[in-house]
C-alpha cells in the first residue's frame, strides 16, 4: 500500500522536481517506509512506500523495466500476482524482486493494456511508456484505491502541465491549479456526502471512477485531455443463476475461503477487524478455518456510551473463534479529540462522521500490525442496509392514499427529535425523505443530508442553478436492468466506492495501515451479480446467502443480530459539545463571506437543532465538514 505523484510536460521540458518532491511528501502518510523519484525530460513520477511484500529497497519504486523505457508508480495489492510472475517467468520475463509492482511492469511489457484485463486486486497505479510518451492509469475495479489528476494551463501557449496523485493535497500544490469551489461537486457533496467522479471538489481537478482507466498520449497530440474509459463492470448475466440457497451457500463458502487466502500474503504482522456484526465475524471465521485461531489477531474498539457500543457482539465472536482478540475501549471525549487528526486527513470533503471511530481503531491496530482484513462490502453486494429492508414498505406505504400519507407525513412531524443512535423519529423521518421515486433515485434520497429541492433555498440562486441536479447521474450511470441488480450496481458505484472505501482508504492511510477486503473479490462480487434477488433479500430479512453459508460457524446471535453501523453521536454532539465550534463554523457572517449558502437558511437548520424542534444531524454534520474543509484548504 502506497502513494504517488507524477507530472507530465507534453511539450518534454524539464520537469520541476522540487514540486515533485513536495508532492510526494504530502503523501508520506501512505508510505512511511520510504520514498522515490524519477525524472526524465516530460516527465517525473515520485512514490511513498509502505512495505508489505518484499521488503528489500530492491522493490522500491518508481520501478522500471530493465531497459528502463517503462517506468509504474503503484499503490495496492495483486492478489493474482504470484500465478502472473509465474506465467510470465514461462514466457521468458526475468524478475529481480518478489513484488507484486514487477508483475506491473513485465505483464505490461508482454500484454499492453490488455494487463487490465488480467491483474485481480484493489489498486491505483500510473505507468509511462517513455517509447510511446504515453501514460497509463487505472484504478481497481470496485475503487478501493484513488487516484486524482489535472491538466492545469501554462501561459505562452504551451500544452497544459499534467498531474495526477493518489490524494488531492498533493495537487493543490501545482501552481495554476483552479482552486475554486466546483458548484456540481458542492451540489453532489451535499446530497451524496461525498463527491461521485469524475468530479472533485475543486474545480481544476478529477477523479478516475472505479474500474476506469486513463491514457494520455502526449506524441499524438500534446494538447489533448486524457481519454478516460471504464475497462470491466459488475457482471450481470442475462438471467440470474438457477441456483438454490443451500448450493448458494456452499458456493459462497468456497469463493470466500480463496479470498481470504489471497489476502493472507504477506511479509508483514497482519490481523482483522472484528465488529461481532455478520460481516468482519464471516471474514474472521474464515481466517480462523485457514490459519488456525490461535493465529489470527483480532482488533474492536468500544465505546462507554451503550448505544453505540458493539464491543460485546466482537468479544463473543473472538471467544467463540479463539482468536486473539485485542479491545481499546473509549469515552466520547476520546472521538471529539479525534476531530482534528480527521479534519487533516479530508483533503476532499467526506460527510461520514464514522471516520472518527474508523481512525481510531485503524491507528489502534497499526500498533502491532501493518495488514488489517475488513469486512466491508457485504451490505452492498447482499443486501445488508436497512434501505434495503424498506423497499417492501415504501411500495405499500406509495401505494397508499394521498391522505393517508399526509397525515402519516404530520404525525411524523409532531415527533420528538432524538439524539440516540438513528431513533424512531430519525428512521421515519428519512424514509419519507424516498418520495414519490423508486429504485436507486429512491434511496439515494433516504441516504442524503440534502435534497435536491432543498439546495433551492440552501444554496445561492447562481450556485444552486451551476449545480444543476445531484442525482441525474445515479440513473445515467447505471442503465437499464433487473431492479435488484440496478440497486446492487448503484451501491456498489456510488455509496460503497464513494463513502465507504474513501473512508476506511484515508483512515487506514493516514497510519500507515493496509486494509484488505475480501468480501470485495472479484470472484465474490461475480457471484454476487449472479445471485436471484430473493437469495440476497426476501422480504424484511437481508444477506440471506451469506446468513446460510455462515450457519453453525458462527453464534446464531450473530446471524439473526439486525445491523448497527459504526455511529457517533453526532445528533448530541451538535446540541452540546460541538454546538460551539457548529456556530462559529455557520456563523451568518461566514456563511454571507463565503458566497455559497444563504445564511438564513443555514442559521434555520441551525436552531431548529438545537431548540430540539428537529434532527438536523445529517444535514449539519455535512455542512460542518465542509466549513471546516473550507477553512483548512482553501
Amino acid at each position: 500500500m502506497c502513494g504517488f505523484a507524477g507530472l507530465v510536460d507534453p511539450a518534454g521540458g524539464e520537469i520541476d522536481r522540487p514540486l515533485l518532491e513536495a508532492m510526494s511528501g504530502a503523501l508520506a502518510h501512505r508510505g512511511p517506509d520510504g520514498g522515490g523519484l524519477w525524472c526524465a525530460p516530460g516527465v517525473g513520477l515520485g512514490h511513498r512506500r509502505l512495505r508489505v511484500i518484499d521488503l528489500s529497497p530492491a522493490a522500491d519504486q518508481p520501478m522500471g523495466s530493465a531497459d528502463g523505457a517503462v517506468q509504474v508508480v503503484f499503490g495496492g495489492e495483486i492478489y493474482n500476482f504470484a500465478d502472473l510472475r509465474a506465467e510470465l517467468i514461462g514466457l521468458g520475463h526475468r524478475f529481480r524482486t518478489r513484488s507484486d509492482t514487477e508483475v506491473l511492469v513485465h505483464g505490461y511489457e508482454r500484454w499492453g493494456d490488455a494487463l487490465l484485463d488480467r491483474i485481480d486486486g484493489m489498486f491505483a497505479f500510473a505507468l509511462w511508456d517513455g517509447r510511446r510518451r504515453r501514460l497509463l492509469a487505472a484504478r481497481d475495479r470496485m475503487g478501493k484505491k484513488p487516484f486524482y489528476f489535472a491538466q492545469v494551463p501554462r501561459a505562452g501557449g504551451a500544452p497544459p502541465l499534467f498531474a495526477f496523485a493518489s490524494e488531492l493535497r498533493a495537487l493543490l500544490l501545482v501552481p495554476g491549479l483552479d482552486r475554486r469551489v466546483s458548484p456540481q461537486a458542492l451540489g453532489r457533496y451535499l446530497c451524496f456526502e461525498y463527491v461521485p467522479p469524475p468530479l472533485a471538489i475543486v474545480r481544476g481537478a478529477r477523479k478516475l471512477d472505479a474500474a476506469e482507466r486513463l491514457v494520455l498520449d502526449v506524441a499524438s497530440d500534446p494538447c489533448a485531455p486524457p481519454a478516460v474509459a471504464r475497462y470491466w463492470d459488475l457482471p450481470f448475466p442475462a438471467e440470474p443463476a438457477r441456483w438454490g440457497l443451500d448450493e448458494a451457500a456452499e458456493e459462497l463458502r468456497t469463493l470466500l475461503g480463496r479470498a481470504v487466502e489471497r489476502r493472507l500474503v504477506a511479509d508483514v504482522p497482519l490481523a482483522a477487524f472484528l465488529s461481532g456484526g455478520l460481516d468482519s465475524s464471516t471474514v474472521v471465521a474464515t481466517m480462523a478455518e485457514l490459519a488456525g485461531a490461535d493465529r489470527v489477531r483480532t482488533f474492536s474498539i468500544g465505546f462507554t456510551d451503550p448505544r453505540f457500543d458493539e464491543s460485546g457482539h466482537a468479544r463473543a465472536v473472538a471467544a467463540h473463534l479463539g482468536t486473539a482478540h485485542r479491545e481499546e475501549r473509549l469515552a466520547g471525549r476520546a472521538l471529539l479529540d479525534d476531530l482534528p487528526a480527521v479534519a487533516g486527513i479530508l483533503d476532499e470533503p467526506l460527510g461520514d462522521a464514522s471516520l472518527i471511530p474508523t481512525h481510531l481503531l485503524c491507528r489502534f491496530a497499526r500498533q502491532e500490525v501493518t495488514v488489517a482484513l475488513s469486512g466491508d462490502g457485504g451490505d452492498e453486494l447482499f443486501a445488508g442496509y436497512p434501505t434495503f429492508l424498506a423497499d417492501p414498505v415504501g411500495e405499500v406505504y406509495y401505494r397508499a392514499p394521498v391522505a393517508l400519507r399526509a397525515a402519516i407525513a404530520r404525525a411524523a412531524g409532531a415527533l420528538p427529535a432524538s439524539s440516540g443512535y438513528f431513533g424512531v423519529d430519525f428512521q421515519i423521518r428519512q424514509f419519507l425523505r424516498g418520495g414519490e421515486t423508486d429504485g436507486p433515485r429512491r434511496h439515494q434520497r433516504w441516504l442524503a443530508s440534502f435534497l435536491p429541492e432543498e439546495l433551492g433555498t440552501l444554496l445561492r440562486p447562481e450556485v444552486r442553478e451551476a449545480a444543476g441536479d445531484p442525482l441525474a447521474e445515479v440513473e445515467g450511470r447505471l442503465g437499464p436492468g433487473r431492479s435488484a441488480d440496478r440497486l446492487l450496481a448503484f451501491y456498489a458505484r456510488f455509496y460503497l466506492a464513494g463513502d465507504v472505501l474513501t473512508k476506511v482508504d484515508r483512515a487506514s492511510m493516514a497510519v500507515g495501515l493496509e486494509v484488505r477486503s475480501p468480501l470485495l473479490d472479484s470472484d465474490v462480487v461475480a457471484f454476487a451479480c449472479q445471485l436471484p434477488a430473493p437469495l440476497r433479500r426476501r422480504g424484511l430479512v437481508g444477506k440471506r446467502v451469506l446468513r446460510r453459508a455462515m450457519r453453525g460457524r458462527l453464534p446464531r446471535g450473530v446471524l439473526v443480530r439486525r445491523k448497527q453501523g459504526f455511529a457517533v453521536p453526532v445528533a448530541r454532539w451538535l446540541r452540546e459539545e460541538l454546538a460551539e465550534p457548529l456556530r462559529d463554523e455557520l456563523a451568518p457572517e461566514k456563511i454571507e463571506r463565503e458566497g455559497l449558502f444563504e445564511a438564513g437558511a443555514v442559521s434555520r437548520l441551525v436552531e431548529e437543532h438545537m431548540s430540539g424542534r428537529r434532527d438536523h444531524r445529517k444535514p449539519l454534520w455535512t455542512l460542518f465538514v465542509l466549513e471546516r474543509w473550507l477553512g483548512r484548504w482553501m
